[in-house]
């Protein structure tokens, strides 16, 4: 769902309205379509689901790795036993899921990696009609799985090691990382002590919940406890939560969360808040950056940072939240034969401070428990500074911000934290800024490509859907002089040169991509209106019965292209649209109604 601008756009196909100006509260559609029934009840229009379809609706699979003397890390089990996973897979998971040797992490540690998938597998149907609704930023990866990772380590004399190290690991293709990192905090604990069967029965309670569709209120019961979620969807207002608080009536839940996905960005950006609007420009123009952190955790968390930063605009370029030396795509991103990818690497291992010395920007964040504390101001550093890990924290880069630095929420948050101000209120306070900053900068993108629909009165049932206007660059730099970003922001600047440079950017074309196939699917969807509100019979009577058989296959291909591709059409259209095909056929003899009602090949 795209966020609009507030001018309307005359006879021009009418855009979704401005998300800002709508309700909070309202229901959106992806919740008028969706029972308030309890968890378990199967979905309406959904395909029966079968054994350990449900479970597949939200992870690909269960890892416990564990670490052989012998053979180092190592897979232990995978559940439920049928999934499948490459042998190139098993070695990613196996590397990402322990901490460097020098993170000196013990006891338990959370954190996330993301890796490529080794081959395409296709996901379920009725997945890809729930990921309609969600915003893009929480849609399923196609591409890559996330591992989201509970490690522990303690003493042990019993072992030769003298350590107990294993990881409980959750791969999905879900980006819903405080979802499963509080799902982890059930699950590990009570599998450390009670091994597998432990294992086997949470993934039975996971097999029995609801799929996860945008809009509902689940109830997830997990090991004896209820965490109740909401899953977002593309047509709530951006910044909002609509997660209704837990009510008496809800004895059995034990966990309500606020939110699936977000992580703490004060948290995660306190130690170079000093630079976050120019960190928002780098991930904004998809520049390639390190993040050098003392743990995983403290590094996957700055990587989904930054990736959220620009929301509720999609980051589209890689990012790793922990990346190792034994990565598959190690050398292709450290090799200087090139200049470096368009990628958000998070690394812990001292290496790196070497191999990587030659990427344009780095961040080193230091140990994130101090983040009650004053930071000083730091100056960004050069580049050649940066020796090894153990540098001071800052941002290390040679870049020179388009826009003029916004002191006001520098002060805001350094006076939080002379208050002692909530860390909630401080992230809350960071999103919003991040947000408006966000909004400021694609709602004129948004009004000029809104511009490009043609007009509604061109829409004619009996002609191909008219073609979107294509985007020329200069035209859009024109429009912003009168309806650009300072009609929102108060920000100086040279906002012209960062849009030139955004316009070259992966975000652009993913962004760009995204809206052009919404805005023909609308096209095709009127289209498709257009035809059910004329009188098909009548025209009919004025053809032979070879226009009426190839008009009747037209409008076949047209229902199924709007079944498969979900286009947005009216309530009843699609059902008004099979009575006419349906009365043509009748109209037609009793042969070719033969032929015809024959179900269709795909």
């Amino acid at each position: 769902m795209a966020l609009q601008g507030p001018e309307e756009l005359g006879e021009q196909v009418e855009e979704p309205e401005d998300l800002d100006e709508q309700d909070a509260s309202s229901v959106s559609p992806a919740e008028e379509s969706l029972p308030a029934g309890p968890g378990g009840d199967e979905e309406p229009g959904e395909p029966l689901l079968l054994a350990w379809d449900r479970f597949s609706s939200w992870l690909h699979c269960v890892c416990v790795v564990g670490f052989d003397l012998e053979l180092g890390q190592a897979v232990e089990v995978i559940y439920p036993h049928q999934s499948k996973l490459s042998e190139k897979e098993k070695t990613s998971i196996c590397y990402l899921s322990f901490p460097d040797s020098n993170s000196g992490c013990l006891g338990d540690t959370q954190f996330c990696f993301r890796f490529r998938q080794g081959s395409n597998r296709k996901s379920l149907s009725f997945l890809d009609m729930a990921d309609r609704d969600a915003p893009v930023c929480l849609k399923r990866d196609q591409g890559h799985y996330y591992g989201y990772v509970y490690f522990r380590q303690v003493r042990d004399k019993s072992l030769k090691r003298g350590y107990f190290q294993k990881s409980l690991v959750l791969i999905s293709r879900l980006p819903y990382v405080t979802f499963f990192h509080s799902l982890l905090k059930i699950m590990a604990p009570e599998y450390f002590e009670k091994q597998e069967p432990c294992l086997e029965a949470a993934c039975n309670d996971i097999d029995r919940w609801p799929t996860p569709h945008p809009g509902r209120i689940l109830s997830l019961p997990i090991m004896g406890v209820v965490i109740k979620v909401r899953i977002p969807t593309c047509y709530d207002k951006p910044g909002t939560s609509q997660l209704v608080q837990s009510a008496q009536s809800d004895s059995l839940v034990s966990i309500v969360l606020p939110t699936i996905h977000e992580v703490d960005l004060f948290r995660c950006f306190h130690p170079v808040f000093f630079h976050i609007q120019m960190l928002w420009e780098l991930v904004l123009l998809g520049e390639a950056l390190v993040v050098m952190a003392p743990s995983p955790a403290e590094s996957s968390d700055t990587v989904l940072a930054l990736v959220s930063c620009i929301s509720p605009l999609r980051y589209c370029s890689d990012f790793r939240p922990y990346f190792t030396i034994h990565d598959s795509e190690f050398k292709e991103y450290t090799t200087r034969t090139q200049a470096p990818p368009s990628v958000i690497l998070g690394v812990t291992n001292p290496f790196f401070a070497k191999t990587l010395q030659h990427w344009p920007h780095i961040i080193r964040i230091g140990d994130m428990k101090q983040a009650g504390e004053m930071t000083k101001q730091m100056k960004v550093k050069k580049l050649k500074n940066l020796k090894t890990l153990d540098s001071k924290p800052g941002v290390y880069s040679a870049y020179k911000p388009f826009l003029n630095k916004d002191e006001d929420i520098i002060k805001q948050l350094q006076k939080g934290i002379q208050q002692k101000r909530p860390s909630a209120a401080q992230n809350a306070i960071l999103r919003r800024y991040f947000l408006e900053l966000t909004q400021s900068f694609i709602i004129p993108l948004e009004r000029y490509v809104a511009s490009l629909m043609p007009l509604q009165k061109s829409i004619s049932p009996w002609k191909s859907p008219p073609q979107l206007r294509p985007f020329i660059q200069e035209d859009f730099m024109k429009t912003l002089e009168k309806a650009g970003p300072q009609l929102t922001s108060r920000l100086k600047g040279d906002w012209l040169g960062l849009y030139r440079q955004f316009l070259k950017s992966p975000n652009f074309d993913g962004w760009f991509r995204n809206r052009r196939r919404e805005m023909t699917q609308k096209l095709e969807a009127l289209h498709l209106e257009a035809l059910c509100e004329e009188d098909l019979q009548q025209r009919i009577q004025k053809h032979t019965e070879v226009e009426a058989v190839d008009l009747v296959l037209k409008l076949k291909d047209k229902l199924s292209q709007a079944e498969r591709e979900q286009l947005p059409v009216c309530s009843g259209t699609l059902t008004k649209l099979q009575a006419h095909i349906q009365d043509i056929i009748l109209a037609l003899p009793e042969d070719l109604q033969g032929i015809l009602h024959k179900p269709s090949t795909p």
